[in-house]
């Protein structure tokens, strides 16, 4: 099973992606893990991927795609992936769709945790006061939000009109998302 985790930044995608990894043994593909692992790895993949980002640019989507291929023979290995951070644009989901489709697979659920943005920015607001961590920065987290709103948007029909898009209440507690998730994949299983 494949499956997409789409949800704003601190929605709890991380956090059930996890839970999914340990319970069904599938592989988390984040794009931004892989894009530091393969920095780490020294590869020409890796050098190429930290000489961009040394630059100050944005990794094309040639090689986050080549990332995402890499990985995929583990993902199968173990049942399924869950990507996270991917696809990002619907040029990206028409590759995704073409790569799975060449391995005789494809996605099976689209699963968009749905939160309040007030609310959400609460938590972060409250969370960066207790804990001060710099990603939480409440100004720069407006701006993540708005970010992954303007590139999520276009994402949603695509997969509605393919009747792969399934939408959670995010804002429940973990236990209850990570139920309504189950619910939702087993229908697919």
């Amino acid at each position: 099973m494949n499956l997409i985790l789409f949800g704003p930044p601190a929605a709890g995608k991380g956090t059930q992606a996890k839970r999914l990894v340990e319970q069904r043994g599938m592989v988390q593909l984040s794009t931004g893990d892989m894009l530091r692992a393969a920095i780490a790895s020294g590869s020409e993949l890796g050098q190429k991927v930290k000489g961009v980002l040394d630059r100050g640019e944005l990794v094309t989507d040639e090689i986050v795609i080549a990332l995402i291929e890499d990985r995929l023979p583990e993902a199968e290995a173990a049942g399924g992936a869950i990507f996270d951070g991917f696809p990002r644009t619907v040029p990206q989901a028409r590759a995704l769709d073409a790569i799975l489709a060449k391995r005789g697979q494809k996605i099976d659920s689209v699963l968009r945790l749905k939160v309040d943005e007030p609310a959400l920015i609460e938590r972060i607001s409250k969370r960066f006061a207790e804990q001060g961590r710099p990603d939480d920065n409440p100004e720069v987290f407006v701006t993540r939000l708005a970010a992954y709103n303007a590139q999520t948007a276009p994402l949603l029909p695509y997969y509605r009109e393919q009747g792969k898009l399934v939408e959670l209440d995010g804002m429940a507690s973990v236990d209850t998302v990570a139920a309504s998730i189950d619910a939702a994949l087993s229908v697919v299983a």
